[in-house]
């Protein structure tokens, strides 16, 4: 018999419980897998003029950080990264691989974050503002997932997004032809 930890996490809980307690405290890794990516704001750090002020800043300040701390940041999603998100992106000289990397993949619909290799969370939210909470109220969506540190879970969890990450599930992809480049290096057919 197994114990773990398992978490319902519904709606603006998204924020509290994923970003700020699991994604934020990370120190070796996070993943990411998402069907769309948008520029998301956090609270400015602790301690930072920023923070005294009341400011957010893009989760992508935060990033850099983790990058420039040897936290590796992953990030496999389907759709191009929005605007905001892309202008955030270029202001960060340390947002590169191997640090930080981020691959496309038309397929990917699964919502998955694991942190460290000790939390996962599995739900309906994309990893945007208002799929995660951070939007104010009347402009979040209804999401829900669950959150846990179950090692047998993470495992599989994390081989499914290695193995999509490593384009092990490139080969039979009927969508090949609509791949900005497919993950295992091969030419669309």
């Amino acid at each position: 018999m197994r114990t773990a930890r398992v978490e319902l996490v519904v709606d603006r809980d998204h924020y509290a419980t994923l970003v700020q307690k699991a994604v934020l405290s990370a120190r070796v890794s996070i993943w990411i897998a998402t069907a769309n990516l948008k520029d998301m704001h956090v609270e400015a750090p602790v301690g930072s003029v920023a923070r005294a002020r009341g400011r957010y800043v893009s989760l992508l300040d935060t990033f850099a950080g983790f990058v420039r701390d040897g936290v590796e940041i992953r990030i496999l999603h389907a759709s191009p990264p929005s605007r905001p998100f892309r202008a955030s992106l270029e202001r960060h000289a340390r947002l590169t691989p191997p640090g930080f990397e981020l691959r496309a993949f038309p397929r990917v619909h699964l919502k998955m974050v694991a942190v460290d290799g000790r939390y996962l969370y599995l739900g309906s939210a994309n990893f945007t503002g208002a799929g995660l909470g951070a939007k104010g109220e009347g402009r979040r969506n209804f999401e829900m997932g669950i959150a846990t540190d179950d090692d047998a879970l993470l495992d599989r969890a994390q081989e499914r997004f290695d193995a999509i990450w490593a384009g092990r599930a490139c080969a039979g992809c009927r969508v090949r032809a609509f791949c900005p480049g497919p993950l295992d290096g091969k030419a669309s057919d």
